[in-house]
């Protein structure tokens, strides 16, 4: 749990209640509710200085949200409901968002994105980079080669090349140290681990991922003193046959693989 001194706090539940679409007048009326637990609109304005005209508004839309209870005395009193109940309602309106916009998405259409045959593209932050990964992993067919460093490999990945497994994709692995290898080998034990050209966690390279031999994907990162950060992570892929990252790639790893299986 992260530990929040009071202002902080607020600062922080501000922000996230906005993310979630309430208005900065209507996040910190409620915030106001919140700490007195019932008060009028002259004891809201009195916390923060909120304008008493937003308040009006702001007490109107959080009572059609159902966060708060109206006192038709003079003056009007207004009381707020459990925070428990504020978020199971919010959690129950940000998954009603979602499924109603994948469904307005299925409905659009479901024509797959172009992938440029001969170009790369390229992806910034961990996040978007792992995103990528996942997709790739989930796409394989046939066969998956995986490159990565220990901090990298993450849950959904683990998920990902299990599930690719079930479906019989051969999955090469290598690049980790020799407690994820075992870790690996539990969830997936058909995977084959072979020897990297290089020692790949002593260089600022990221993950190397090749699926059915016709799309790939780079990733580097970010020194930790210019990331800010422990570390960023940037990527480039390409897709198709003829693409000269897979081209290149590809055959690298096919040698490799081959020679692998020689020995």
């Amino acid at each position: 749990m992260v530990d929040f001194d009071d202002d902080r706090a607020e600062a922080e539940a501000l922000d996230r209640l906005q993310e979630l679409g309430l208005t900065q007048y209507e996040a910190q009326t409620l915030i106001n509710l919140l700490r007195l637990g019932t008060g009028t609109t002259k004891d809201i304005t009195r916390i923060n200085g909120v304008p008493r005209t937003r308040v009006y508004e702001a007490t109107d839309r959080l009572h059609e949200l159902g966060f708060i209870d109206i006192q038709h005395t003079t003056p009007r009193k207004f009381t707020v409901i459990s925070k428990e109940t504020i978020i199971r309602t919010l959690n129950a309106k940000r998954e009603g968002t979602i499924t109603e916009l994948s469904e307005c998405l299925e409905e659009i259409g479901a024509a797959q994105p172009q992938r440029e045959q001969f170009g790369v593209w390229t992806v910034s932050g961990r996040e978007a980079v792992s995103s990528r990964i996942d997709e790739f992993i989930a796409e394989a067919d046939e066969q998956i080669v995986y490159m990565t460093v220990d901090e990298l490999l993450t849950d959904g990945h683990l998920d990902g090349l299990e599930a690719a497994a079930d479906r019989g994709v051969e999955i090469y692995l290598a690049g980790i140290s020799d407690d994820v290898q075992d870790q690996i080998r539990e969830t997936v034990p058909s995977v084959e681990l072979f020897d990297t050209l290089w020692e790949w966690d002593e260089t600022p390279a990221g993950s190397l991922l090749i699926t059915d031999e016709e799309t790939a994907l780079v990733s580097a990162l970010v020194d930790e003193s210019t990331a800010g950060s422990d570390f960023e992570e940037t990527a480039i892929w390409g897709s198709g046959e003829r693409n000269s990252l897979v081209v290149v790639l590809r055959a690298i790893f096919t040698w490799r693989l081959d020679g692998d299986s020689a020995t």
